[in-house]
């Protein structure tokens, strides 16, 4: 990507270019910590599971009463053998709308944030950690969560993503097994299932704050760099 357009990016996610000192950032990304490994039991997926039995077996999933309320399941989008994997929380009205997780305005901003380090969503895989969504958007609850974990985790098998990205409060809490603030999770490298994992706020919440997108900014920036790292 050109630097210009590089700029253009940055500006749209209210990022001044004068802000990510190069040697600023280098600082803060040696400084970071390493998380123990959030580890989780395997899926019982079979060894020939694929993409097509996953996404019906969704498509048809009745295991928690949010089968009842939803429109539509939201399995996710993009790159299936992506080295990006990015897990929100769950589908608000125009995701259970439209079948697709992140769009609306959050979803662009999304959009710009991958796109401010040289990515589109073309090349990620997005998903969430529920398919169905709450009613009123309201926070997932354990059934919930427990209902829908099996999938994630057969969508990780699947992808066999390099890192994963968890973008928002609730997606870093469950993925991590942790009530801490997601202000005490971001700025670190975790691992889940062996991948390595950096928490970003969520875009609907930067749209709302929108000092903390210099923190985005950051997060990203220690993602490509955890990348290059793991792949030197």
């Amino acid at each position: 990507m050109d630097n210009a357009l590089r700029l253009q990016y940055l500006e749209a996610m209210g990022i001044q270019v004068w802000l990510p000192k190069v040697s600023l950032q280098r600082e803060k990304l040696l400084s970071s910590e390493v998380i123990r490994d959030n580890a989780v039991p395997e899926t019982t997926a079979s060894a020939n599971d694929n993409w097509d039995e996953l996404q019906a077996e969704v498509s048809n999933c009745n295991k928690c009463t949010l089968c009842a309320t939803r429109t539509q399941t939201v399995f996710g989008s993009g790159n299936k053998q992506a080295d990006w994997m990015l897990v929100g929380e769950a589908p608000g009205q125009h995701e259970d709308e439209q079948g697709q997780p992140f769009v609306g305005k959050a979803g662009l901003l999304l959009t710009e944030m991958l796109r401010s380090v040289g990515l589109s969503r073309e090349e990620v895989f997005i998903t969430n950690i529920l398919k169905c969504r709450p009613p009123n958007n309201r926070d997932p609850n354990a059934e919930e969560v427990e209902s829908c974990k099996k999938y994630l985790l057969r969508q990780q098998k699947l992808i066999q993503p390099k890192i994963i990205l968890a973008v928002g409060r609730i997606a870093a809490q469950t993925l991590l097994n942790t009530d801490e603030a997601i202000s005490r999770l971001r700025g670190k490298v975790h691992t889940f299932n062996s991948t390595p994992v950096v928490v970003v706020y969520h875009p609907a919440y930067l749209l709302r704050s929108l000092s903390e997108k210099r923190k985005a900014w950051q997060d990203l920036q220690l993602a490509i760099q955890t990348m290059k790292d793991n792949a030197g």
